[in-house]
């Protein structure tokens, strides 16, 4: 079995961080309460289908009020301090976008739906959607969550009100942490074992889940904290929500490795006899990822790829851009073979949706959201725009943006843009005084001495925030504060205009992100609890390549100049030999059959890594007998590895 502390986007939620429920914030400007009455009178808000279609097929909410208890006694899933988004509270108040206000509304609807006929969902128990379809003899559960005991939870509410049957397959549609991390609550490592449960996955699902952002997974996880919000009180001035769902449950994740790989478009397998076609959509939402049909109950899903919002082509987190053709081309084939027959479309996340009519609109009308940005920021650049002019410039056309379902509430316009132009064009946009700026510290102070001084700065920035111009105050007063980090002043008035901006942002990582930053200028950059900072806790769970690959990362190039050493690793569980080389302060790693190496070191996967990450001292790893030869050259190695904090200033230098 893989334990896995996965280091994607959902890192930053470990943390052990508590947000104040009592914090708020100031309250909404003139100019921001004029921003979201254009946003009331720009879009229907009179259309009441996604409330009707969130609703429909409901049997009962989450027990004990939306509370999930880990297994150490703390709350892995708690909608209380939600509250304020449930009832009667249709006006969105004008600390949050009214679109925004709508998404996060709907994504409350918590508890167990009906979809069809032998199809069921738990909704907003975690992030994602616990889809369970009765098979003739068992169930097929589909993303068991983030957490195990989220997962748990949402199985006991479906037996609360369905017929006891035992789970007979569970499928993982993508790579991503919220749709398999949790599998240890609805079964056990045992059934897999011993054939009792299959576990089906797309091609190349292990690789990505545990691979994907693992190199930088420290940054990742500090920056997702800003994406997600997690150190936000839930409240009207503070978290609403991510777009995508509520937030990430805080429980105990896990992977059991499939027993079967979906690899090619049409594959067909009899589940519990329920006749399922996939269809392979790789490197779309996630590298490893597909869609299926199962047609004895003409129910479809395209997984995350056609979700209620406009999704990320980049994700503020920080990850390879997603390919917007390869994700366009995959809802065109779905609709292709499927949209003429499937009368639902279920995803996970958010509601389904019912007959052919809509399953086929929203299934073309999200494949050309995605080809429209990837075409037109094209145009836009081959006519010589630069990445910023072009998210500046371009505008979906009215049939895209009256649709909620395509509106930015977790990906934006504006970002994806940029990732499609980094995408074919990168970083550089040809102008040669952008090829070698100085870096943002020594450019804040020219920018200050520039412009006369921070005084000056922050006279002309108070004008401007008067005015409502909240994005350049925000830009200039960055200057000031990465020139002078201890400017109070200076600080507060950034934190003020980031906080307007986040009020206004429709994307909820964007208002995450905004808020996030406006915290830590008034409270400082967090310290994380020291267990936080010993490394990947659970390394053994990468294979040997990927973890010898990820010491090269922690290596400390500089302090390993002039240095020259070799190690050999049997690793005894794995049967594998390995020989790390320092040269050139470049560590290598490569699978042999023999070595000449001075100093041995054996033992199983799990010990190795022990030793690496600080668990297992060199005398403990002599006592049992790893060692042989001059442990001098393990120690050198040791002593230039690093060990990466995920505590490091973003918002300050």
């Amino acid at each position: 079995m893989h334990k896995v502390l996965v280091t994607l986007f959902l890192l930053a939620m470990l943390f052990p961080l508590t947000a104040n429920a009592q914090e708020s914030g100031k309250p909404a400007t003139q100019a921001t309460r004029a921003m979201q009455t254009q946003v009331l009178q720009s879009l229907d808000f009179k259309d009441m289908r996604d409330w009707e279609n969130a609703k429909r097929g409901f049997i009962a909410p989450l027990p004990n009020k939306g509370r999930i208890v880990s297994q150490h006694g703390q709350a892995a899933w708690d909608l209380a301090p939600y509250a304020f988004l449930r009832g009667d509270a249709q006006t969105a108040p004008d600390t949050v976008n009214p679109s925004l206000w709508r998404q996060s509304r709907l994504v409350m609807l918590d508890g167990l739906f009906k979809v069809c006929d032998r199809i069921y969902q738990v909704r907003n128990a975690d992030i994602s959607n616990m889809t369970i379809i009765e098979g003739d003899t068992g169930l097929i559960i589909v993303d068991p969550l983030v957490s195990a005991e989220n997962a748990k939870a949402a199985l006991d509410l479906y037996y609360a009100h369905r017929p006891h049957k035992p789970v007979h397959t569970v499928i993982y549609s993508h790579s991503h942490v919220d749709h398999y991390g949790g599998v240890e609550g609805v079964i056990r490592q045992e059934d897999v074992k011993t054939g009792k449960v299959r576990i089906l996955a797309p091609e190349g699902f292990m690789e990505a889940a545990v691979a994907e952002n693992v190199m930088a997974g420290t940054a990742m996880g500090r920056r997702a904290m800003y994406m997600y919000g997690t150190t936000l009180p839930p409240s009207t001035t503070g978290h609403v929500g991510t777009g995508l769902g509520l937030k990430n449950s805080q429980g105990t994740r896990s992977l059991i490795a499939p027993t079967q790989l979906i690899t090619h478009d049409g594959e067909t397998v009899t589940l519990d006899g329920l006749t399922f076609t996939f269809l392979i959509a790789k490197d779309t939402e996630a590298p490893a990822e597909m869609h299926w049909y199962i047609s004895e109950l003409n129910a479809l899903t395209a997984a995350e790829n056609c979700v209620h919002t406009m999704h990320n082509l980049y994700t503020l987190r920080g990850a390879k851009t997603r390919d917007p053709l390869k994700w366009a081309r995959a809802l065109e084939e779905t609709a292709r073979r499927f949209g003429s027959t499937a009368q639902v479309m279920y995803g996970m996340h958010h509601w389904p949706v019912w007959g052919s009519e809509n399953i086929n609109a929203f299934l073309t009308r999200t494949s050309d959201l995605y080809r429209y940005i990837h075409d037109q920021t094209l145009h836009l650049a081959n006519k010589g725009l630069t990445m910023n002019e072009i998210a500046e410039t371009l505008q979906l056309p009215p049939e895209l943006s009256q649709t909620f379902s395509l509106r930015g509430y977790y990906g934006s316009l504006n970002h994806n843009i940029k990732a499609v132009y980094n995408l074919y064009l990168g970083w550089y946009d040809a102008n040669p005084a952008h090829l070698h700026q100085l870096p943002p510290e020594a450019a804040a102070k020219k920018y200050l001495a520039y412009m006369g001084g921070s005084q000056a700065i922050l006279a002309r920035a108070k004008e401007d925030f008067a005015k409502g111009e909240y994005r350049w105050v925000a830009q200039v007063l960055d200057h000031v504060v990465f020139a002078e980090p201890d400017n109070h002043e200076a600080r507060e008035l950034e934190a003020d205009a980031l906080e307007q901006l986040g009020y206004q942002a429709e994307s909820g990582p964007w208002r995450n992100a905004y808020l996030t930053g406006a915290k830590e200028l008034r409270s400082g950059t967090p310290k994380l609890m020291a267990a936080q900072k010993s490394g990947n806790r659970q390394a053994q769970s990468l294979p040997p390549a990927l973890y010898f690959a990820n010491l090269g990362i922690r290596l400390d190039g500089l302090r390993a100049q002039g240095k020259n050493l070799s190690l050999h690793i049997a690793l005894k569980d794995l049967g594998q030999n390995w020989l790390l080389e320092l040269r050139n302060a470049v560590l290598h790693a490569s699978q042999v059959k023999g070595t000449n190496a001075k100093l041995s070191l054996s033992g199983t996967m799990a010990d190795v890594t022990a030793l690496f990450e600080g668990h297992l001292s060199i005398e403990e790893a002599r006592k049992r007998g790893m060692l042989t030869g001059d442990a001098v050259p393990l120690e050198q190695l040791l002593s230039l590895l690093d060990t990466f904090s995920p505590d490091f200033a973003i918002i300050e230098p």
